[in-house]
């Protein structure tokens, strides 16, 4: 027999499940009388009474009973087009019986749509995401049966209002809407959606920046980058054929059926967003997915190098971040940085071996330091800049920093020196080398010696030691791919050495084979077994 406490759980349990039952039953009830017939339209304040409930499951079911409804009256016409009159005037202006219910009933419609969208900052997720479904229905059925009058000839339906006033919701100042924004991902894979939704965001972050004079929001910030990230632009025109609202007459020249404008439009969402000053999580945020999900779908990429150029010099793991970005405008669209090398030679410091990124600046800096037109000097700089490094990195980085260092000489030859100067290994406390000069011209590399790739011959694990002896020997010409060498961890050189099975272990002793001992020593001497 269950406890007292758990028959009283069960029964609350019931009588909820019950009355939501009759909560829901009488909602669509009201709902069909609606749509059955006129003379139940009053029913209709019932129903958006209960979008005011305390009650969640309430509140949901009032929400699909309205979308119901108003659905429904939209696709039948039975709502107001043009220009909405007030309802005092409906009653003193010569209106007909016909005219006077279709205001009243768009009027309710107004209503019940400003309650939804109040209702996508609800606490449940449930509530808010019922709220938006209803909202983007009822912007499908405003597509169809639009409530503006329009000249067809010179204007496109489409209902940019009610979803500017989605958009403005989903990116609120107060709390955080990520998860909403995921779930409107699906909406944007609509061609005509997404387009006005950036024109949205765009127009919202101007509005919302001037009024609050520039200041950080990380609240905002955050949800309007959760939705610009969501956006997947299309890389054909061909590709575009998911319309959520076509166009009955001179679809082609609408600009939502445009890849151009589309690529437009994205532009000045990105630029509109980016221009405005950012917290530093942010700007990591945006650098990881800059190059690949940000500049090939914008129409002019080389707008982007102000943000870039600006990121770069701020220094820390936002100038690793922005060489991907820099990479592409570099080599793809001429950009032309001064002193680039110079940024880059005094990102290495110690502390690259253990950021986040490292794979990914030593991918890059590989490719920056890969052409053959390079001055020596510069390669030499980097070469013992790595050295210098190398003497306190951890093993992993080692594993990938030594045949990077080779690598580089591999390529210019002229900086053989480096590792063929047997006198500078003597004393290496007159290095000439100057660890702290920032500028690769000056630092005075050339005139020095990669000693300490010598001195990383003693390391206590062995592959670094043996990594380090390469120098030992002449180099020869194939270069070592490092990409496969970027993402070693500690973890996986730990497990690789447990597996590893020694076939002889090296003793500090020699192993006795008899009882006493050897014969030379004094047991052997003095004792015998007969």
């Amino acid at each position: 027999m269950a406890p007292p406490g758990d028959r009283n759980v069960s029964v609350e349990q019931k009588e909820k499940q019950t009355q939501k039952k009759s909560v829901k039953k009488e909602l669509n009830t009201k709902a069909e009388l609606v749509l059955e017939s006129r003379k139940h339209a009053n029913d209709v304040f019932d129903i958006l009474e209960y979008l005011q409930s305390e009650k969640e499951e309430e509140v949901v079911c009032a929400i699909r009973a309205c979308s119901r409804v108003f659905s429904a009256l939209l696709e039948r016409g039975d709502l107001y087009v043009g220009q909405l009159p007030k309802e005092e005037e409906t009653l003193a202006a010569d209106y007909s019986a016909e005219d006077k219910y279709k205001v009243w009933m768009r009027h309710r419609y107004s209503s019940c749509v400003q309650q939804l969208l109040e209702l996508m900052g609800h606490e449940e997720y449930q509530v808010k995401e019922a709220a938006l479904c209803a909202l983007m229905k009822f912007v499908e059925m405003e597509g169809k049966r639009s409530l503006l009058k329009v000249d067809w000839d010179e204007h496109y339906s489409f209902p940019r209002e009610l979803l500017k006033s989605v958009v403005e919701h989903l990116l609120s100042l107060e709390k955080h809407m990520s998860l909403l924004i995921s779930r409107f991902q699906e909406y944007l894979e609509f061609e005509d959606i997404r387009y006005y939704v950036m024109a949205s965001v765009n127009e919202n972050v101007a509005k919302v920046m001037q009024k609050t004079k520039e200041a950080l929001l990380p609240v905002y910030q955050n949800n309007v980058f959760a939705l610009l990230s969501n956006i997947n632009m299309p890389s054909k025109e061909s590709e575009m054929t998911n319309f959520q609202v076509k166009q009955e007459a001179k679809h082609e020249e609408w600009k939502a059926a445009k890849l151009k404008e589309h690529k437009r439009a994205f532009e000045r969402m990105w630029l509109g967003f980016l221009k405005h000053k950012l917290p530093s999580s942010m700007y990591k945020k945006v650098l990881v997915i800059l190059h690949d999900s940000i500049l090939p779908h914008m129409s002019k990429p080389t707008l982007m190098i102000d943000f870039l150029t600006a990121a770069y010099d701020i220094g820390g793991a936002i100038s690793l971040l922005a060489l991907n970005g820099l990479f592409v405008l570099i080599h793809q669209h001429n950009l032309d940085y001064p002193d680039f090398y110079k940024k880059l030679y005094s990102l290495l410091e110690p502390s690259i071996f253990h950021v986040k990124y490292r794979a990914r600046f030593f991918h890059l800096a590989d490719l920056f330091l890969s052409s053959s037109h390079l001055p020596v000097y510069l390669v030499a700089a980097f070469a013992k800049r790595l050295s210098r490094l190398a003497l306190t990195a951890p093993p992993q980085a080692l594993l990938m920093v030594i045949p990077f260092i080779c690598n580089l000489i591999r390529r210019h030859p002229s900086c053989r020196v480096l590792i063929h100067r047997p006198s500078a290994a003597e004393d290496p406390s007159e290095d000439p080398y100057i660890m702290e000069e920032e500028d690769p011209a000056k630092c005075c590399a050339l005139e020095s010696s990669l000693w300490e790739l010598q001195s990383l011959q003693k390391h206590y694990h062995p592959n670094v030691a043996k990594a380090a002896s390469v120098v030992n020997k002449p180099l020869c010409q194939q270069e070592v791919d490092i990409n496969q060498l970027l993402e070693v961890s500690a973890f996986e050189i730990f497990e690789k050495e447990l597996k590893n099975k020694a076939k002889t272990i090296p003793l500090e002793f020699e192993p006795a084979h008899t009882l006493l001992g050897r014969n030379d020593e004094v047991v052997g001497l003095h004792f015998a077994l007969e």
